[in-house]
């Protein structure tokens, strides 16, 4: 039997979790974390692995995560140019909870990232662990980029619907001041 902190990832256990989803309530889940995004100097964060071309399409990035934060999760994935017109990346990543009774759960993004764009939002098209099943959206804004080194900062806002409720305290997932992780509501509950 596999068991991630009290959850059964066993092949019999998932299956008798998807039996029991219609009983089940979703919960909206709120994250708000930066996610750092470091290429230049002597400590990247992520690392050019393919490439290059002129207009940087098809330039493809392993992302690990910023080494100077306070670190309750990783960033893991791979990332590449994907326009010729505008700037648009093509993001395959993970966030890896690390701490606590959250450790070894994931949420996954997949989606187009407008780097350009005021706001840039992506699909949280799963997770698990404490997350299993997950679906949302990722909800970027870039909040600092340096067009020479290509380093960049980027504020996240998650909303993320799940059959679990949880709370974190501390500051994480490749964050540099505040992460706010809380249950809000029950899906169609009165505001």
């Amino acid at each position: 039997m596999s068991v991630v902190l009290g959850v059964d990832e066993s092949p019999k256990a998932v299956e008798q979790w998807f039996q029991k989803l219609s009983h089940r309530k979703e919960k909206l889940t709120k994250l708000h974390f930066y996610f750092h995004d470091i290429v230049s100097g002597k400590n990247p964060n992520a690392i050019h692995v393919a490439g290059p071309s002129q207009h940087h399409f098809y330039i493809t990035h392993l992302v690990r995560p910023e080494p100077d934060s306070e670190i309750v999760g990783r960033a893991q994935g791979i990332y590449g140019s994907a326009g010729l017109e505008d700037l648009g990346l093509l993001m395959t990543l993970n966030f890896v909870f690390i701490e606590g009774k959250y450790n070894e759960s994931t949420l996954s993004v997949l989606g187009r990232n407008p780097v350009f764009h005021k706001y840039h939002q992506m699909p949280i098209v799963s997770g698990s662990g404490v997350f299993r099943v997950a679906r949302g959206v990722a909800t970027a804004k870039t909040i600092w980029f340096n067009l020479t080194t290509g380093d960049a900062v980027a504020e996240y806002q998650v909303m993320v619907l799940t059959f679990t409720t949880f709370t974190i305290e501390s500051c994480g997932i490749l964050c540099s001041e505040e992460m706010d992780l809380e249950e809000e509501r029950d899906e169609g509950a009165a505001t």
